[in-house]
């Protein structure tokens, strides 16, 4: 491990037991100053609160509303922490909401957004559009739609007139991804064996790998990943992904985008495959122990314990925990071993921005509100 990662999993482990009360209510026109770990754009307070329960070293955090009146930073929703667990400094402003992190009221990993967001553009994340007569059946259509995460509907009066009626079905992430893979040599890593994928249908899916194989061109998007199973499940939850291909030495899942051709070449060391869509996904990749390979960052805290199986068995049992990373007995640093670090990222649909625009309606899928 990199020496800064002790100084941020003490902080964590020291935030964590200072903050285990769960604290629900949120704050109006109280600010949290400073102490930033990052912002990230939030349709309201709930949804901000959500983002920090979510996102590993978040404790707290203040959302700028849309009744902000200083300068254009609406829908800013910005995630806090300290060593202590608590806000350095409580101020009131008018047009901000603050509040705590639920990490320790036992948060549903999918929350419920029912909410609809009138004059709100979700902006970006496209992959789909069709006419709808109203707002409803674009959330209807987003919610049949295993895609989809969440949609901007444009209304009966918006101009330009000929856009009128349409829906934009919009993409993010909701399925765990590592966000630094690297190959260390006295650590092991892993998934949570309770990671699930949405049930599209009972037929299990057929998959198709090409070992030795790479196919060139139409790149979509990159990420760091354990295996080629794992890059295959990446690129069947993107909605624009047809093909992809993975490579073992740099550990690195390349997702192409090209539904007209696809031409496949012989390379060592790459394994490709085509996505699959609307069948039962395969999870086996979860289970699988990846040795010699670090999933670095994206730490919650770290625990010490014997073995990576339990490592495992505790990111498994933890409702928090997507995945984790073991330090062995071997590593070569001493002051690292038999640490459990768990982990995760945020999988809940996030809009990459938002804005204000007239005769909109934005919202989320229904999926989790079951």
């Amino acid at each position: 491990m990199e020496a800064y990662l002790l100084l941020i999993s003490l902080l964590s482990m020291g935030s964590l037991s200072l903050s285990q009360e769960c604290l629900r209510d949120k704050l109006e026109n109280v600010d949290f100053p400073g102490t930033d770990l990052k912002f990230l754009y939030s349709p309201d307070a709930e949804h901000c609160q959500h983002l920090c329960t979510q996102h590993p070293g978040c404790l707290f955090f203040t959302f700028i509303r849309a009744d902000w009146t200083k300068d254009d930073r609406h829908f800013y929703c910005y995630l806090k922490s300290t060593s202590s667990g608590q806000p350095k400094v409580r101020t009131p402003l008018m047009g901000v909401t603050s509040g705590f992190s639920l990490k320790s009221c036992s948060p549903d990993p999918q929350p419920c957004l029912p909410r609809v967001y009138q004059n709100v553009d979700f902006l970006g994340a496209d992959y789909r559009t069709l006419f709808t007569a109203d707002y409803e059946e674009c959330q209807r259509v987003c919610t049949q739609d295993p895609s989809c995460q969440f949609f901007t509907f444009v209304n009966a009066v918006f101009s330009p007139e000929k856009i009128r009626y349409k829906c934009h079905l919009k993409f993010s992430w909701s399925l765990p991804r590592t966000l630094n893979v690297n190959r260390k040599d006295g650590v092991a890593s892993g998934f949570s064996h309770l990671t699930q994928l949405t049930p599209y249908s009972d037929t299990a899916c057929s998959v198709k790998l090409f070992p030795s194989t790479v196919i060139p061109g139409n790149p979509l998007e990159t990420h760091p990943s354990g295996s080629p199973e794992h890059c295959l499940a990446l690129c069947s939850a993107h909605p624009r992904c047809t093909y992809f291909s993975y490579y073992s030495n740099a550990l690195s899942c390349h997702l192409k985008n090209n539904p007209d051709a696809m031409v496949m070449n012989a390379e060592v060391g790459v394994t490709s495959g085509i996505a699959t869509h609307f069948c039962q996904q395969d999870t086996n990749w979860a289970k699988k122990t990846h040795e010699g390979v670090d999933f670095q960052g994206s730490d919650i805290r770290f625990e010490l314990m014997d073995d990576a199986e339990t490592c495992q068995k505790t990111c498994s049992g933890d409702g928090n925990c997507q995945f984790y990373t073991y330090v062995n007995d071997n590593f070569r640093e001493p002051a690292f071993r038999r640490r459990c670090y768990i982990k995760r990222v945020i999988t809940m649909p996030a809009p990459p921005k938002i804005n204000k625009l007239a005769n909109v309606v934005s919202g989320f899928h229904l999926r989790s509100c079951a």
